[in-house]
């Protein structure tokens, strides 16, 4: 079974929200389906059935590896470099 090679380099504890929502999809005019947090850095993107896909594109452009739902009531976690749950 694949797991996260990642874990161990992210900040503890992990870095408070940057916003309430994902600036991008504000900037843009759009609406976020639901929020995901890098736990990197803290910047909040939309998710992959929002349109413009900003957590995929945040980690894309950043390289920050692993992101958390920023829903209420979720805890989950994803690997963007190793494809996993964690």
């Amino acid at each position: 079974m694949k797991q996260c090679t990642h874990l161990d380099a992210l900040p503890h504890p992990e870095p408070a929200p940057l916003g309430t929502t994902c600036p991008e999809c504000l900037r843009d005019g759009t609406n976020p389906v639901q929020l995901r947090l890098c736990l990197t850095c803290g910047h909040v993107g939309c998710c992959d059935s929002s349109p413009n896909r900003h957590a995929t594109q945040h980690h894309k452009e950043t390289g920050h590896p692993v992101m958390r739902t920023h829903e209420p009531g979720e805890e989950w976690r994803w690997c963007f470099v190793d494809h996993v749950l964690v």
